[in-house]
Parts: C-alpha cells; sequence; structure tokens
C-alpha cells in the first residue's frame, strides 16, 4: 500500500470519525495551539498506514524517537485513539520515561562510575530489561490477560506504587514506544569531541560520564531497539529548539499537576535548559543520523509546524 494522502476518501473518512476523540485527547492533556491542519495531514495518514499492516500473532513495535520536547507521547497518544476506536485494531503505549532505574541503581552508578550516573534520562539510567520484560508479557498476552504498565513520577523522581500502575487487557496489535534515544547507535570514541555546553565543560571535563553512556548504548539497548517493526522520527531544527521544546513541556506539566507537593518540584527555566545539557552530546547524533535510517521523517520547523518529510 502507498502511504496515504490527506485528500484519500479514506483519510478523510477516518478523521470525520475521529476528529471528536481527537480534540479530547488534545484538550485533557492541555495541548494548545496545534496548527489547523495537524490531524488532517499528520495523525490520520500515519494511522491509515499502521492500519495496512496485515494481522499477525505478535504485536508490531512502533518507536518514535526526536529531542525531548518534540511531541513523540502526544503522537503516541492521537494514533493510539484513532486505532483503538476507530480502526479497531488494539493499541497501548509506553515511554523510555516509564522505566527508569531507582534512585537507590542511579546512586550506587554514580559512586563507582561518575556523579552525573545519577541524573536520570541519558543511556545507563534505564531499566531496559523492565522494557523488554513489558513487551514479552504483552506478545504472549491471551485476550483475558492483565499487564501492569510501569509508571514513572519525574518530579519525584521515582516509580508510581505498582499498585497505581496502569494495566493493559489483552493482546495489542500495536505497541507504542516513545524514547528520545530510540534506535540510536553508539559513536565512535575516536577523536572524542571536546565538552559540549556548560555542564560538561564544569562536570565531565575528561569525558568519563559522557563515554560510559556511549558504552551503555551499545548493550541492551541495541537488543530493544532491534525489535522495532517502525521507526519514526520527529526531526526539530536544532538544539535550541529542543531546549524551548522542553521548558514548554515542563510548563505544560506544571498545568496538569494538581499536587500542591509536586508542584514544587517543577523545574525553573534555567533548571530546565541545565538538565537538556546531560542530552546534548548524544542528540546531535539523533538529529544527523537517524532520519537517514527511520521509516518516517517528521519535520517541525521553529514555527513548531509538522510536516512529513519521509515516508515508506
Amino acid at each position: 500500500m502507498t502511504f496515504p494522502s490527506p485528500n484519500d476518501q479514506l483519510c478523510k473518512d477516518l478523521l470525520d470519525s475521529s476528529i471528536s476523540g481527537l480534540e479530547r485527547i488534545s484538550n485533557h492533556y492541555k495541548i494548545e495551539d496545534l496548527q489547523s491542519n495537524f490531524f488532517k495531514d499528520i495523525i490520520i495518514p500515519i494511522s491509515l498506514h499502521l492500519d495496512s499492516f496485515p494481522k499477525r500473532n505478535e504485536p508490531y513495535l512502533i518507536c518514535f524517537t526526536g529531542g525531548q520536547g518534540s511531541g513523540k507521547t502526544t503522537m503516541s497518544y492521537f494514533i493510539q485513539e484513532v486505532l483503538n476506536n476507530h480502526c479497531s485494531r488494539p493499541s497501548m503505549g509506553f515511554s523510555i520515561d516509564d522505566i527508569y532505574r531507582t534512585q537507590e541503581e542511579r546512586r550506587k552508578i554514580s559512586e563507582e562510575v561518575h556523579p552525573l550516573c545519577y541524573v536520570r534520562g541519558v543511556p545507563g539510567t534505564h531499566d531496559v530489561g523492565m522494557g523488554m520484560d513489558l513487551i514479552k508479557q504483552l506478545s504472549e498476552a491471551k485476550s483475558d490477560s492483565v499487564t501492569k504498565i510501569p509508571s514513572f513520577c519525574k518530579p519525584e523522581d521515582k516509580h508510581y506504587p505498582e499498585s497505581d500502575w496502569p494495566t493493559y487487557k489483552g493482546k495489542p496489535d500495536f505497541i507504542f514506544f516513545d524514547a528520545w534515544c530510540g534506535g540510536a547507535k553508539p559513536i565512535s570514541e575516536e577523536d572524542w569531541p571536546s565538552p559540549m555546553n556548560d555542564l560538561e565543560r564544569e562536570e565531565d571535563p575528561e569525558g568519563v560520564w559522557s563515554k560510559w553512556s556511549n558504552r551503555e548504548l551499545a548493550k541492551d539497548y541495541q537488543d530493544l531497539f532491534d525489535l522495532f517493526d517502525l521507526l519514526l522520527m520527529i526531526k526539530v531544527p536544532n538544539m535550541e529548539f529542543v531546549y524551548k521544546s522542553r521548558w514548554i513541556q515542563e510548563q505544560t506539566l506544571a498545568k496538569t499537576i494538581k499536587d500542591p507537593v509536586l508542584k514544587e518540584k517543577i523545574m525553573t527555566k534555567d533548571e530546565v535548559y541545565r538538565f537538556v545539557m546531560h542530552y546534548e552530546r548524544l542528540t546531535h547524533y539523533i538529529l544527523e543520523e537517524i532520519p537517514k535510517f527511520s521509516d518516517i521523517v517528521l519535520e517541525r520547523d521553529e514555527q513548531f509546524l509538522f510536516s512529513i518529510k519521509k515516508a515508506p
């Protein structure tokens, strides 16, 4: 099947049937200033393309990759809505942010390797086995199976109690996995670039931490990434865009949190920018290299507008 055009009748019909559900999700997550044609030109054609995948016994694993705040998780929500409720294709999703190592595990690594290893986010700070186990459970599920989905509270920097984790019943046709570094490969350590920002210059001038993370990426992350049936990248213009997007994401989070204690833990703009510096080295690689082998590439311009630049 050729990649659907927004003007195809099937796309028009699917948009008509799903628009109210998509708008409901947008309102629920307080997503503001969506471009007027976002659902028509982006969400519906991608959803219809996935719906064309033949049924099979094991779920398809679809990865959304791209920098912080690029829109991966939101896009996953929208496409799940269309597939679940308007295409009869059971779908669910989870994020790499939900499979972080515990504070205790990261503290132990930070004592053995480098203090920056405690800060969650880069390869080496995730429990990849937890993600692999979840995929295995969902792939082997029966129609009445109930699978717990890990859930992580960023402001508290720990998983929610397992009793509060969301559940998924049955076996999905699609598992969506959103990961800022999804599909990334380790970088050659020959001619290792010098510190790239203030964080690296001040706290990791010899590259001990950044090289540790790069070597961690070469391990079980690659086993997980090899499972992907489709890799979709959201490509942003530059690193400055990532900083701005992540700050917008933090502001949106502040609007959705009701607990006053958690609200106190929302990062300031300066804190967000410092936090994103942890990701900068690998993000440059992602922006430059991952579009070459992604199946679908969406670009966001300086005005935050989406367009499809590469499709199957």
